[in-house]
């Protein structure tokens, strides 16, 4: 039997949650960090999530990025690389850290080379979720179904949500670009 998935209600405290781990991480890549965002479904007010909070790191570089496994495995993380073999596999110079509070996944933290495409497609899928209530009501509603219906298959859970996600990733990112560069 896989972990369980469950959707719960927003909670407002995964804000804090973010900040008091951004901090932690902050110090770890120090002077590499170009930016730290808190992404995912925990980054989107009143939207239902699994409750593990999403952390994009942007380096300048990921050339030395194993050179901080050990730090990251001293915060609990577990070093998980590229995921490239996966079932669902990973994405090429994405490096995604796993850990678990109380046996339970509680933080992701997914780290990308400054211009690496992931970065566009994480920010824009937030904010467009952030904007956009209507949609973020839908996806809420997807994820609790989906979250029933596959309540011990992560594999599934994430294939099953892929075609609204990727449905909206192309509205985000038209709508990111417009929002960044046309309305300054």
């Amino acid at each position: 039997m896989g972990r369980r998935i469950e959707v719960i209600d927003y909670d407002p405290h995964w804000i804090a949650d973010f900040e008091r781990e951004s901090a932690m991480l902050a110090r770890i890549f120090n002077q590499r960090v170009v930016d730290i965002q808190h992404i995912g479904s925990t980054s989107v007010p009143n939207l239902a999530a699994k409750p593990i909070i999403d952390i994009l790191i942007v380096l300048d570089h990921t050339d030395d990025i194993d050179s901080f496994n050990r730090f990251m495995e001293a915060l609990g993380y577990r070093v998980r690389g590229e995921c490239l073999d996966a079932i669902v596999p990973g994405t090429p110079g994405r490096f995604y850290f796993t850990r678990e509070t109380n046996g339970f996944r509680s933080h992701h933290v997914h780290i990308c080379a400054k211009g690496h495409p992931d970065i566009l497609d994480k920010l824009a899928f937030r904010d467009y979720l952030r904007a956009h209530e209507t949609v973020a009501l839908a996806y809420a509603d997807l994820k609790r179904r989906l979250a029933t219906e596959h309540r011990f298959d992560n594999i599934a859970y994430m294939r099953a949500k892929d075609a609204f996600v990727k449905s909206v990733l192309a509205d985000a990112r038209r709508w990111y670009v417009k929002q960044r560069f046309e309305n300054p």
